[in-house]
């Protein structure tokens, strides 16, 4: 291995490890107010709402991944976009388990009837459902054994922040600012993954020829 590879790795493995650890702010910052007493009136409710939005802030951030990487270059994003989804699922998961365990205390009855009967719970809960197998196949072992179908499996990550922002959206009953911010930044990814697709697929006259995509 060359000099300038092992300064490459050397510069990937140090980017990831400020990512690891600034990805765990959030977590270390509500188990310090959790620490000093300092998480209010209803500690459960702000646990819930700090681990849901922490949820949608890493799914959207890893959404971004491609059209940062495609209209700056950033090609090292790439290398981020794993972690960053685990993130997402990570913080998703403490979200669920905070409402199985501290709101409703492993009520297995009382979960299926409230899944049923409030809809953003309804939505929440299957959005979270769908976020198990993408966790599960995101190992370098699955992806290959998955090919191409892991791309198409990946996408789920599009419904699921749909679901995210819905679920924020039916949740939240007055200050509406946040899941509307989301709901905006979701559209613009949304929009820019579909204008992307529609000029792949767009016939393109190439001296004399047709052909179809952005290149020959």
């Amino acid at each position: 291995m060359s000099s300038e590879s092992k300064t490459k790795n050397l510069k990937l493995t140090t980017l990831k490890g400020l990512v690891f650890i600034s990805c765990l702010v959030p977590l270390g910052m509500l188990a310090w107010d959790g620490y000093t007493d300092n998480l209010g009136a209803n500690p459960i409710e702000v646990i819930t709402r700090s681990t849901g939005s922490w949820t949608l802030i890493f799914l959207l951030i890893t959404l971004g991944v491609t059209p940062l990487r495609r209209i700056f270059g950033w090609q090292w994003l790439i290398k981020l976009r794993r972690m960053l989804g685990l993130y997402a699922f990570f913080y998703a998961s403490l979200h669920f388990t905070t409402y199985i365990w501290l709101d409703q205390f492993f009520d297995l009855a009382e979960i299926i009837k409230d899944v049923a009967k409030r809809p953003f719970i309804t939505v929440g809960f299957f959005s979270f459902t769908l976020t198990l197998p993408l966790a599960f196949t995101s190992t370098n072992s699955m992806i290959r054994q998955l090919g191409k179908r892991w791309q198409q499996l990946h996408r789920l990550a599009y419904v699921i922040a749909i679901g995210g922002v819905v679920h924020f959206l039916w949740l939240v009953k007055a200050d509406r600012r946040n899941p509307f911010i989301y709901g905006a930044i979701l559209a613009v990814l949304l929009g820019y993954r579909l204008l992307t697709k529609r000029l792949q697929r767009r016939p393109i006259v190439v001296v004399g020829r047709t052909s179809s995509g952005l290149s020959p």
